[in-house]
């Protein structure tokens, strides 16, 4: 019969990454009737923080409230703070939500300077046909 040799595996060292600092980013709010969404990133658009209110701990129709909004922006800007260094952040809001404007003053409060606030939201141009009116 034939014997088995065991090999050693090799024991591979991971290096530890580079704290990366980020004193400028830009910062995403998109605010739907249900929801807001809060992404914060460095200029090149690579996400680094992404928060909604459901990760802070409200549920259901609560999400849809300017104070979930608020404290979900507030979360997002914290912990970008600690991690990550930034300072100073662009905000572009896209979306007709009621969390548009108390997400932005959830991040200014949390102690980042809003250097630009610039509104993203697609509006129409009469593109789709509207649907026809009900009989009477």
């Amino acid at each position: 019969m034939a014997e088995t040799k065991k090999t050693q595996a090799a024991v591979v060292k991971k290096s530890k990454k580079a704290k990366v600092k980020v004193l400028a980013g830009e910062a995403h709010i998109l605010a739907t009737f249900n929801n807001t969404v809060v992404t914060l990133t460095d200029e090149s658009g690579n996400a680094l923080v992404q928060y909604t209110p459901a990760r802070v701990g409200f549920k259901n129709s609560k999400k849809k409230t300017p104070y979930a909004a608020t404290k979900a922006a507030f979360a997002a800007a914290t912990e970008a703070i600690d991690k990550y260094g930034l300072r100073e952040v662009k905000v572009f809001v896209k979306g007709a939500g009621v969390g548009r404007n108390a997400a932005v003053k959830g991040l200014a409060s949390a102690g980042l300077s809003v250097t630009l606030l610039a509104d993203m939201t697609r509006t129409p141009h009469n593109g789709c046909r509207p649907p026809r009116k009900p009989r009477k």
